[in-house]
């Protein structure tokens, strides 16, 4: 492709280099560049990839797109936001395949993952749709799934994947959309048909700032789609509303008279929860089986979707009543009938609360939440955690999880700040000894919450992702046990 062609929709400030010039690929990793590509030199959060411009030359960058003039003879086109570039580029480049794509964006601080699974789902039973899925767990393809190492990939790599799913035949895709994606500019000059917020609480302020600043990149996804929903039960409902530039759907887990759609007669239970859907006169029963009061927030998340893009609501909730539950998310994990472990997510303030609320309400013996808090993140969390953890279970273990570049008993130091000192707990640094003291030590008609990896099967320490499972840790226990008669 020329180079012109590719930065059609870029603005340009200046250029040394050729616009008729043919460029390969396009690379924004200068230890991935080969002989003909456009190299763009991104301000990173830890590197700047204009310090890369000559080690990309040297490996044969035909050109380099940057915001900074480069020292020496480079060929190079002067752009006033590379980042924003690369995003535009990039779509150029493999054919603007977000234009050909039903594009449904959800973003919000939890329920993202369980949302984004259970819309597809609806699309896919409904419309009998081929669905493309960017997510946390997995990217997916149709039924064919991809690894993935973010939330929303890096622009670049987001439109080579959405250029795949075109390819593939796909009619929609769905994605999660990171508030770190929106503040970074990787979904820049995607549009969206609808965007959905779930909920903002604590979470990533290491980056934001404040959660005022975590909102505006929030909201920043209602300014790329023609339609919205809005959970009008989360405080920043209305801060959601005001910002967005299309129509707004607003939907109520708690039954507000002013949602559009809203939860009736709910019901929790031990493997799910049921309740009424009301859209206007229309009303329609939900059962979806994964538990916990958050789940019905979830349901309205993915019935909200369907209504923008059409959909009957009766159509929506029967199909909600086929799907399974969603691997790491109150995921029970087979153990013995005396005792009960689930694995989740939970990471933030918020999603250790709800889980062990949820899990207290389906629980007749101890409540016990195994933790930690990542390394290298919003550091200011870690005691609320604790706090939560102490108010919410009968017994806690405080323990590591992905520690990355931090010491981890720096990290659980910062956990028990926020613990009463009489709070009945155990500190055990290695998780999966954690794990096998949690289950040594159980008594019966214990539930166990494993909370913070959920569909992870890494730990992340020094730069290196080691290799745990905790399915796998649990089942080895429970042999264990069986083998000594315990």
């Amino acid at each position: 492709m020329k180079l012109r062609e590719l930065l059609a929709e870029v603005p340009i400030q200046e250029a040394t280099a050729s616009l008729d010039g043919d460029i390969r690929d396009i690379c924004y990793d200068s230890r991935q560049v080969r002989p003909g590509d456009l190299f763009v030199a991104v301000e990173g959060l830890k590197s700047d990839g204009h310090r890369f411009i000559q080690g990309a030359m040297k490996k044969g960058a035909a050109a380099v797109l940057c915001q900074h003039r480069p020292e020496g003879d480079v060929p190079y086109v002067l752009t006033p936001d590379s980042r924003k570039a690369l995003a535009l580029a990039s779509a150029a480049f493999f054919g603007h395949p977000a234009d050909k794509l039903q594009m449904i964006g959800v973003t919000g601080t939890n329920g993202k993952t369980t949302s984004t699974i259970l819309i597809k789902h609806i699309l896919e039973d409904c419309l009998k749709a081929k669905v493309g899925l960017v997510g946390t767990i997995s990217n997916w393809i149709g039924d064919r799934e991809l690894p993935t190492e973010r939330t929303t990939p890096e622009s670049y790599d987001l439109q080579r994947l959405l250029s795949q799913m075109v390819s593939a035949g796909c009619q929609y895709a769905v994605m999660e959309v990171s508030s770190h994606a929106l503040a970074l500019d990787r979904v820049e000059g995607v549009r969206f048909r609808a965007g959905l917020f779930t909920n903002l609480t604590q979470d990533h302020l290491d980056f934001h700032g404040t959660m005022e600043r975590y909102a505006e990149a929030k909201a920043r996804l209602f300014s790329q789609c023609g339609m919205g929903a809005v959970n009008l039960d989360d405080p920043w409902a209305a801060f959601m509303t005001r910002q967005a530039k299309c129509p707004v759907l607003g939907y109520s887990a708690e039954g507000r008279p002013e949602a559009a759609l809203a939860a009736e007669n709910v019901s929790l239970f031990a493997g799910g929860v049921s309740f009424t859907a009301k859209s206007g006169e229309e009303r329609a029963s939900v059962r979806l089986n994964i538990p916990g009061r958050f789940s019905v927030s979830n349901a309205l998340t993915a019935i909200s979707a369907g209504l923008l893009l059409g959909v009957p609501l009766a159509d929506c909730t029967a199909a909600l009543g086929k799907s399974q539950g969603v691997k790491g998310r109150v995921e029970i994990v087979p153990t013995p009938a005396d005792f009960t472990v689930v694995i989740d997510y939970a990471h933030t303030p918020d999603a250790l609360e709800k889980v062990l609320k949820t899990m207290r309400e389906a629980s007749d013996g101890r409540l016990v939440v195994l933790f930690g808090c990542g390394g290298d993140r919003d550091a200011t969390k870690r005691p609320i955690m604790g706090r939560i953890a102490a108010e919410n279970a009968d017994f806690s273990i405080v323990t590591s999880d992905n520690p990355r570049s931090e010491e981890p008993e720096k990290i659980i130091g910062d956990i028990l700040e926020g613990m009463p000192s009489d709070a009945p707990r155990q500190v055990i640094c290695s998780r999966p000894e954690a794990i096998g003291w949690a289950i040594a030590h159980h008594q019966p008609g214990d539930v166990i919450v494993l909370a913070g990896k959920g569909h992870e099967t890494y730990q992340e320490i020094n730069g290196e992702k080691r290799h745990m499972d905790e399915r796998e840790i649990v089942a080895d226990y429970v042999k264990r046990n069986e083998e000594r008669g315990t």
